[in-house]
């Protein structure tokens, strides 16, 4: 291996080295990307300790092919922290500018966003506020067959939008009286849920539960109720970010949850717990 290739090896090391400096210019957004370059920088050391080794002992040729080996695998471990400069939108075709590509993590496209990160939840403003409320009584929860509106034909629980000059405990309360004749006494919040469409619907959401209610179970045009044995919850049948959440709900965990949504399919999550320790 000769002089010139190891010194092209070490400038190009140098080079990813001092780009890795510029991204932290951008680092409130590109934080995945300067880690990227740094990674890149940890493959080229890889390589320029092993081609060192190689030649001090003067091993074998076969020693070379074992460090192409090993250097692949490094990469190939964290392909998906390292390839991540993309040119375009792989969605809807726009091409990213150079800045866009070196520098930011998630640049800005018409399809809208796909991760949970492109969005700043401190700031954000959804389209509507609804409830949803569980009541759990006897190792069972009320849920419905839902007939009309976002999520029509899934199951799900009682619930729906925030009506003016009403609390979120005042919704879901008349929202499951509405939906399914019975009315939850008490019900305390315990989930705060953010969702994302990517055609620009956009939903915040609080998550009630109640362990007594009163009323008589009736099926309404809005839903048909049902009672599920909470060990028999069809999840195949419910959105997609129900069974991240819900089971550390029922056990009486307090989360706050984002999401982000292509029609039915779920692109991104994350969930956090509120719970003090």
């Amino acid at each position: 291996m000769t002089d010139q290739f190891a010194s092209a090896v070490f400038y190009l090391l140098a080079a990813v080295l001092i780009f890795n400096m510029t991204q932290r210019k951008y680092q409130d957004q590109g934080e995945r990307k300067r880690f990227a370059s740094l990674f890149i920088a940890g493959g080229i050391l890889l390589f320029m300790t092993g081609l060192q080794i190689i030649r001090h002992f003067n091993l074998p040729p076969i020693s070379y092919l074992t460090l192409g080996l090993a250097v692949a695998a490094y990469l190939g471990m964290l392909r998906e922290k390292i390839f991540i400069f993309s040119p375009g939108c792989g969605e809807c075709g726009k091409r990213f500018s150079l800045k866009e590509i070196l520098y930011i993590d998630y640049p800005e496209c018409s399809c809208g966003p796909r991760s949970v990160d492109q969005i700043n939840w401190d700031t954000w403003e959804p389209t509507e506020h609804a409830v949803l409320c569980f009541i759990v009584s006897e190792d069972r929860v009320l849920m419905i067959h839902k007939k009309t509106g976002l999520g029509k034909g899934k199951i799900n629980l009682p619930g729906g939008r925030i009506e003016p000059g009403e609390t979120p405990r005042e919704a879901a309360i008349r929202e499951t009286r509405e939906e399914t004749g019975l009315t939850p006494l008490n019900p305390e919040e315990r989930v705060d849920l953010s969702f994302v469409f990517t055609n620009g619907y956009s939903l915040h959401g609080k998550a009630f539960f109640a362990a007594s209610f009163e009323g008589e179970m009736t099926e309404t045009d809005e839903a048909d109720p049902f009672w599920c044995d909470l060990d028999k919850i069809p999840w195949e049948r419910m959105w997609e970010d129900d069974p991240l959440w819900i089971p550390r709900a029922l056990k009486g965990e307090k989360l706050k949850g984002v999401f982000i949504f292509d029609e039915d399919t779920m692109l991104s999550h994350r969930i956090t717990s509120l719970d003090t320790k």
